[in-house]
């Protein structure tokens, strides 16, 4: 009689990617082998379930994040895959994102964005943050005329004490010269940083440009401003370990290698959404846009904040960017616009009046300008999502 494999699933529910990991594994299983699969609740780096230590089952799948979970894995004599980058069993295949690719997109990034000063932060208790701080910089050195680094402790460490770490933080960010683009090395630690922007009022992303990993959504449109992100392939991932342990089930042992996976590409969001300016007053005033184009502000505001006459600033303006500031005003009320006409069904008279528009006749006279189409057509093409 044919009896499913049981696949145990040491990997924890608590975080975006290892949520995709999970559903990779389910792809794989959806349309290969059927497994009864068990997954015990555990947050990350815990120590194995009691039950494992007795379990029959065919094999295991795991986020190998400590010396004690290496050790009770061992110990089952079980066919198993690390889905970490701990490396504290070697002599198993283990599957994880590209760090080098990962900190390549980051420098592209940054680079297509004209920054030239880059900065770092990372923890380097774990692997994974310490390789892409360490691509990142090697990377960044090739083309960047400065590189920073700062190196965070983890809550786990001796020592950690979140105050002093802030206050570490704040110092580092306040010296850097800027404009910089910061690579986070991943979400969490890049929504710390905006945190301690947003205290030292630094203006985000014209003065300190940041971008992170992972692409969790609910961190990311969390941040304020909302998260660029490298977006990670954990769904890829989890496939791929399943398919190992499937190919050692049926008698063919993987190599203890790494099988290391691409990053899809960089989730653009506010936090990045500039390119770099050296001119203080035009990052000055861009922030200012940036903050009062959809209620309303017009050239004259701008002005009085750069606190020089209009033909100076535009003339400041082209020389930076190239554009005007009534360009940047369009910009970024054509941005929200577009937003919630995707994301809402608000009638174009109230999408006109919260993008900044004032009337829906001057927001589609922009759209065919700048789009081609209208409002309307534009809306039956991009909508999705929840509804107001």
């Amino acid at each position: 009689m044919y009896r499913r494999r049981a696949i145990a699933l040491l990997i924890e529910t608590s975080n975006g990617y290892a949520r995709g990991l999970l559903a990779g594994v389910l792809n794989y299983v959806r349309h290969h082998d059927s497994w009864s699969l068990y997954l015990p609740e555990q947050d990350r780096g815990a120590d194995p379930p009691p039950w494992l230590a007795t379990w029959a089952g065919d094999g295991i799948l795991a986020r190998i994040e400590t010396p004690t979970i290496a050790a009770a894995i061992r110990q089952t004599g079980l066919p198993a895959i690390d889905l970490s980058a701990g490396r504290h069993w070697t002599e198993i295949p283990w599957v994880e994102s590209d760090d080098e690719r990962v900190a390549q997109l980051a420098v592209d990034h940054f680079l297509e964005r004209n920054f030239r000063i880059l900065a770092c932060c990372s923890v380097p208790y774990f692997n994974w943050s310490r390789w892409r701080a360490e691509h990142f910089l090697a990377q960044a050195a090739e083309h960047a005329s400065s590189t920073q680094l700062l190196q965070m402790l983890h809550r786990q460490e001796v020592g950690y004490d979140w105050t002093t770490e802030r206050e570490r933080l704040a110092e580092w960010l306040r010296q850097l010269p800027k404009p910089v683009g910061i690579f986070a090395c991943y979400d969490i630690l890049a929504q710390q940083i905006l945190d301690v922007c947003r205290d030292l009022d630094l203006a985000v992303p014209e003065e300190v440009a940041v971008l992170g990993v992972d692409n969790d959504e609910l961190i990311c449109n969390a941040c304020d401003p909302p998260l660029s992100s490298v977006n990670l392939d954990p769904e890829k991932t989890g496939y791929e370990a399943a398919r190992l342990l499937d190919e050692w089930l049926q008698g063919n042992r993987p190599a203890a290698e790494a099988h290391l996976i691409p990053p899809l590409g960089v989730a653009k969001r506010d936090s990045t959404d500039i390119i770099a300016i050296a001119d203080p007053v035009v990052a000055r005033a861009l922030r200012f846009i940036r903050e009062h184009a959809c209620a309303g502000a017009k050239v004259n505001d701008v002005v009085a904040v750069g606190d020089l006459s209009r033909r100076v600033l535009e003339n400041r303006f082209r020389n930076a960017t190239g554009k005007t500031p009534h360009d940047f005003l369009v910009h970024f009320r054509l941005e929200r616009a577009k937003q919630l006409l995707a994301e809402t069904s608000l009638t174009l008279a109230a999408v006109a009046e919260r993008a900044g528009f004032g009337h829906a006749e001057y927001l589609s006279t922009v759209f065919q300008k700048m789009l081609g189409t209208n409002p309307g057509a534009w809306r039956k093409k991009q909508q999705r999502g929840p509804k107001e």
